[in-house]
């Protein structure tokens, strides 16, 4: 349940942006299986990790797993709320699964020669724009696939390993929310769960019970 997204939160902890002991980063939809593996070793490499959700309970599973501060966006300014956490220098990594509602945002809070890591767009893609909006801070700005991080057979074997280890000596997690049955009704389910933002961590639809 968790090698691709556990590929993906390592590959871009290292490659995307290598997040480092001290560095401030922002989670969006830090409860979500990808965002709990990235809190989780956000922490284990030192870094403070501020996600963004939807729910108090939310926010608490995030902590739980690695947050030190959760913001709840539907009732809270973001932008307002990372800038306080870090005394208005922002933070030095964004990782945005989200997309067009959080993009803008994103320039408000990253610091200067900050990154801004495009995961995915749940809300809609980014409309297009002009890169001369890098230039007020300096910004990087990537839209990486985890499969051109472990496009080699090397690399895949490297990254591969490295994510194991960490499974199994406990510092990544996998939380899983629910299984569902392989039925039309059971993927109906998982899929309006999905939308109607009801889920936290890993959704399995277990195909066999052997």
């Amino acid at each position: 349940a968790g090698t691709l997204q556990g590929l993906t939160a390592y590959t871009f902890f290292e490659e995307a942006y290598k997040v480092k002991k001290g560095d401030k980063i922002l989670v969006h939809t830090v409860a979500g299986g990808l965002g709990l593996l990235m809190a989780q070793l956000g922490r284990a490499r030192g870094a403070i990790v501020i996600g963004t959700t939807s729910t108090p309970e939310k926010a608490e599973l995030a902590k739980q797993n690695g947050a030190a501060h959760v913001i709840l966006y539907k009732d809270q300014d973001t932008v307002a709320r990372v800038l306080e956490i870090t005394n208005g220098e922002g933070v030095e990594g964004v990782f945005d699964g989200v997309g067009k509602d959080t993009f803008d945002d994103n320039f408000k809070l990253i610091k200067r020669k900050g990154t801004i890591v495009s995961v995915g767009n749940a809300s809609g893609p980014v409309a297009p724009f002009s890169p001369l909006r890098l230039v007020e801070k300096n910004v990087v700005l990537l839209r990486p696939t985890m499969t051109n991080y472990t496009y080699t057979p090397e690399e895949a074997y490297h990254y591969g390993k490295k994510v194991f280890e960490l499974i199994g000596d406990g510092t990544l997690k996998i939380n899983i929310f629910k299984e569902y049955p392989f039925t039309t009704e059971g993927v109906r389910q998982a899929q309006s769960d999905l939308v109607e933002g009801k889920t936290t961590g890993k959704l399995i639809v277990k195909v066999t019970n052997d």
